[in-house]
């Protein structure tokens, strides 16, 4: 059997404009991250192997959750969103979203015109990233013992996307749900990938830690 807890990372710069500028995490993100290390130590703290991908906020994100990292794989880097933005305004006219409700419309648009292959001139196609995501879990799946992948939403999003059969449009709705720091399950056993959690928080349920729930 192999087990696979993905973690979202902990809450970037959310006032960022491109993809660089988002690539680091907030005062409050490195909070969360060490919050999620501590209660990972009193609860069941051994992986055989720590993964992240090689953005910092990923990998800065294991770091102060406590663990070392095993190996950075780029194939677990998240979609490149601010470019998929800029393409959907440019090519269609929906321009990019001001504040987290408009965000909220404007992400499952992003994934419907990404995914019904509408954008051009974009860093990578909506199958590559599929296909790079989905290989990256099959590799772990059939490599046995519990792995800690540090990574984000997007790729956690395709994660269950693979282990569940959704539909893109489900896709979105999941990857508007996950939150900052957050615990995912998956388990592969019986030639079988499946679910055992999602977006768990136990970290953060403490009244003082309410303000610690985000999304972006």
């Amino acid at each position: 059997m192999s087990e696979i807890i993905l973690v979202r990372h902990g809450q970037a710069n959310s006032h960022a404009t491109d993809e660089a500028g988002y690539d680091r995490l907030s005062d409050l993100g490195r909070a969360q991250a060490g919050w999620l290390g501590a209660h990972l130590r009193a609860t069941n703290p051994h992986f055989d192997r720590v993964l992240t991908g090689t953005l910092i906020r990923q990998a800065d994100t294991a770091r102060a959750m406590g663990y070392d990292i095993t190996t950075q794989d780029p194939r677990l880097n998240e979609l490149s969103y601010f470019a998929l933005a800029h393409a959907l305004e440019a090519q269609h006219g929906i321009p990019a979203p001001r504040d987290a409700t408009e965000f909220a419309t404007h992400l499952p648009q992003v994934i419907d015109h990404w995914t019904r292959d509408r954008l051009e001139d974009i860093p990578e196609r909506f199958t590559d990233f599929a296909d790079r995501i989905t290989a990256a879990i099959d590799e772990i799946c059939h490599t046995p013992g519990r792995t800690l992948v540090v990574t984000s939403g997007g790729v956690i999003g395709m994660a269950l996307r693979h282990a569940l059969g959704l539909e893109n449009g489900g896709m979105a709705k999941i990857m508007l749900q996950i939150m900052n720091s957050s615990l995912h399950r998956l388990e592969f056993v019986h030639d079988m990938l499946m679910v055992g959690a999602f977006n768990a928080t136990p970290h953060l349920d403490l009244p003082d830690r309410a303000h610690a729930r985000t999304f972006v």
